[in-house]
């Protein structure tokens, strides 16, 4: 049988990074991932998935991504159940991340990024670079 998942998406919060028992780090993600086709609104919605990230894979998750990180993950589906304190069981389905790819950099706060940086006026386009309206 297989057990494997890989996913694209961004972070919907900042990582806290949590230290358990035994010396141990957890890092408890939401990742949000854009479904492939458009809704009756012709809009693109998302699916968000709990994902579960440990020890150094978690440490540098939490120090080189923010809300709204591309991240890459590789992990398998897991299952449990718990019950909460009014006694209810809570069944949960979430990925425990085997591997995670950072996809874009993460930007210091007087970094605006290439994608935001002022388009002088009179700027004309790189000669590499042929616009045309896609339709």
């Amino acid at each position: 049988m297989i057990n494997q998942v890989t996913l694209v998406g961004r972070l919907t919060k900042d990582p806290e990074l949590k230290e358990i028992a035994g010396n141990r780090q957890v890092l408890n993600i939401t990742l949000a991932v854009n479904r492939p086709f458009k809704n009756q609104s012709g809009e693109f919605e998302a699916d968000f998935i709990r994902c579960t990230i440990w020890n150094r894979n978690a440490q540098n998750t939490s120090a080189y991504c923010e809300k709204g990180s591309l991240v890459g993950i590789v992990g398998s589906i897991q299952s449990r159940s718990y019950e909460r304190e009014d006694g209810i069981r809570q069944y949960t389905t979430e990925v425990y991340v085997d591997t995670v790819r950072f996809m874009d950099r993460k930007r210091r706060s007087d970094d605006p990024g290439p994608f935001e940086q002022p388009i002088p006026q009179n700027a004309a386009p790189h000669p590499d670079i042929h616009l045309e309206t896609i339709k």
